[in-house]
């Protein structure tokens, strides 16, 4: 199955072009399959910016996991189609937390592939 991932980054500081890899949001639209997978190291954001809000990272972290499943905290983003739910998690923001660019592969498990990229990619 076809799949479409991006990688979340806590941009502390943009004017530094600095950032880490804390999350993975991957779409398989075939398995109607959305999730998020994440993991925050608070002593190595704190090394980018001492000021960082580590919760506030975590706060948005969150968030990302509440529309993946669709929750309606999440709002309006959470009532959409998986798609649409996905397009809107991958859109560029100006915050501390944003996503890379999307990168898709093939997967006969959406859920393992998660898990092997947030390790791969994140830690």
């Amino acid at each position: 199955m076809a799949y479409q991932y991006v990688v979340l980054r806590c941009v502390p500081r943009p004017d530094r072009e600095e950032f880490l890899n804390v999350g993975v949001v991957l779409h398989c639209q075939s398995s109607d399959f959305l999730d998020a997978d994440w993991s925050v190291d608070a002593d190595r954001l704190r090394a980018l910016d001492a000021q960082l809000d580590v919760d506030r990272v975590c706060e948005a972290l969150t968030f990302v996991d509440l529309v993946c499943r669709g929750d309606e905290r999440a709002g309006e983003a959470a009532r959409q189609s998986l798609g649409q739910r996905f397009g809107f998690l991958k859109a560029p923001r100006s915050t501390v937390l944003q996503p890379g660019p999307v990168h898709g592969g093939m997967t006969q498990d959406p859920a393992r592939q998660l898990r092997h990229l947030r390790e791969r990619l994140v830690g």
